[in-house]
């Protein structure tokens, strides 16, 4: 195989901002994936992150219920200026349930709120987490245009979005971030918000680059899954449609070892190598994975196999939906093909 430059070599940016390629997600410090680990584990993986030179770091008042924002406010305040700092607002906890509401009133006491949490006078990017149905894009981007102007945000961003709905809200105030799901079992981007993004100028943040643990060394099972993990509600982990793709994934599993990488470097080098415009905030509780996470920043992983790793799994080939039906109603991205 000939070997190609690293994908993620050299900073991309965000707005204002250059950073590596390769941020870190903090969701399942807190959140959605069972029992979160304890304050200790999860302060030492924030710390580690930044020895290891991360700055990117990437959390949402729905994450535990603004519980992940404070465990961020609590290690990385001390640390601001070396750090950009992302937040997202418009889904959140409420008595206990979680609530979209995109509304201007609710935007503007979440930020506050937010900005208590985190330990800071200003957020460097904040994202529309999701888009309220109920509320023009526009009114939401509106009154998060207003937290520029009174210089709590520096930049804005948008979550789970489509082409035609970043087009709108960039029309209201400059977009600097789409952070929608982008994995080689996840292809939405490809209807076209990741051409959107380039011809606007917008960073395309990639979440779940890394299949939410299915392109890892250890992989969930339907069997293995606690109670509470999302991933429990979501049809590729289902025990119709995770046998299949555990094949898949083993066929990957040879292309990595082939190339000389892990399984799990090569799909982030894999959405890495799509465009210049794209990034990747993989997440991880272990110390170990956001090492070798971070690697690929520094890796050469042969085109063919990157290739290769796009055929075999893709839209076409994944078995199940992204999301359940009910999910899939609340989220304003394009579908792809099966695969939702």
């Amino acid at each position: 195989m000939t070997a190609t430059p690293p994908a993620g070599r050299g900073p991309r940016r965000i707005g204002p901002f250059e950073v590596p390629a390769v941020g870190l997600g903090c969701m399942n410090l807190s959140h959605a994936y069972g029992v979160p680990p304890e304050p200790r584990a999860a302060e030492h993986l924030l710390r580690t992150a930044l020895d290891e030179g991360v700055t990117l770091f990437d959390t949402a008042a729905l994450y535990g219920f603004g519980a992940n924002e404070e465990l961020l406010g609590r290690v990385l305040a001390a640390h601001r200026e070396r750090i950009v700092l992302a937040s997202k607002c418009g889904l959140t906890g409420v008595d206990g349930r979680r609530v979209i509401d995109g509304r201007p009133e609710t935007l503007r006491r979440t930020a506050d709120e937010a900005l208590a949490r985190l330990r800071t006078d200003s957020i460097d990017l904040y994202h529309l987490h999701r888009v309220d149905r109920q509320v023009p894009v526009e009114e939401s981007i509106g009154a998060m245009a207003e937290l520029v102007q009174a210089g709590k945000v520096r930049a804005l961003g948008l979550s789970e979005a489509s082409a035609a709905t970043l087009r709108r809200a960039h029309a209201v105030h400059p977009i600097a971030a789409l952070q929608n799901e982008y994995s080689l079992w996840s292809r939405n981007p490809e209807q076209g918000t990741l051409v959107a993004a380039a011809e606007l100028g917008v960073a395309l943040v990639a979440f779940s680059p890394l299949a939410r643990g299915f392109l890892t060394s250890a992989p969930p099972g339907p069997g293995t899954l606690p109670e509470r993990d999302v991933r429990r509600q979501m049809p590729r982990f289902d025990a119709r449609h995770y046998p299949a793709n555990l094949e898949l994934r083993r066929r990957l599993d040879e292309i990595a070892g082939g190339a000389g990488c892990t399984l799990a470097q090569l799909a982030l080098a894999w959405v890495l190598s799509r465009a210049p415009h794209v990034l990747a905030i993989p997440g991880t509780r272990s110390v170990a994975h956001l090492r070798e996470n971070l690697a690929v920043l520094d890796l050469a992983v042969p085109g063919e196999a990157l290739d290769a790793a796009g055929e075999v799994l893709d839209s076409a080939t994944v078995h199940g939906a992204r999301y359940n039906e009910a999910t899939l109603a609340e989220i304003d991205t394009e579908r792809c093909g099966a695969a939702g």
